[in-house]
């Protein structure tokens, strides 16, 4: 994948990645109908470091639906959701970023990168119909698993 660039509605919080996204996938749980304000996200997996952010986004922590410690992080001037991190017990960010896809500035990789996955689908809106060879699991997904399929 070539860089994806991106950023919030206001532009002052810009997002680059360098790689390709360690898998997708599109999430029903109840955070990220909260986060979002909609039926459901479409994330990017990706590498912490492969990520460039420019500008201050806030950060949120929460006990998420799985039972991890999380920040999520959105502009603090539009609100825009940007990202989310599961935190370690040592307090460290994880080396993953879940990456809300739908703020990436071109289209095409959206387009390119059909989800893989979806989760929490013992959640999903009886009238949202399953992605068409996405893995379908009811709880959390994990990468490692997803990594082993390809």
């Amino acid at each position: 994948m070539k860089m994806a660039v991106g950023g919030c509605f206001c532009g002052k919080v810009r997002i680059e990645y360098n790689g390709q996204p360690l898998t997708s996938a599109l999430c029903h749980c109840h955070d990220c109908r909260k986060l979002t304000g909609s039926p459901y996200t479409y994330n990017f997996v990706v590498k912490s470091a492969d990520l460039e952010i420019s500008g201050s986004p806030k950060e949120v922590a929460k006990t998420s639906d799985s039972g991890n410690h999380i920040k999520n992080y959105f502009c603090s001037d539009c609100g825009t959701p940007l990202f989310g991190r599961k935190i370690k017990s040592d307090g460290e960010p994880d080396e993953i970023t879940i990456v809300r896809a739908g703020i990436f500035d071109d289209m095409g990789i959206l387009n390119k990168r059909k989800p893989e996955a979806e989760i929490y689908t013992d959640r999903r809106l009886e009238w949202v119909t399953p992605v068409e060879g996405a893995t379908q699991v009811s709880g959390m997904y994990s990468v490692e698993s997803s990594n082993e399929k390809g």
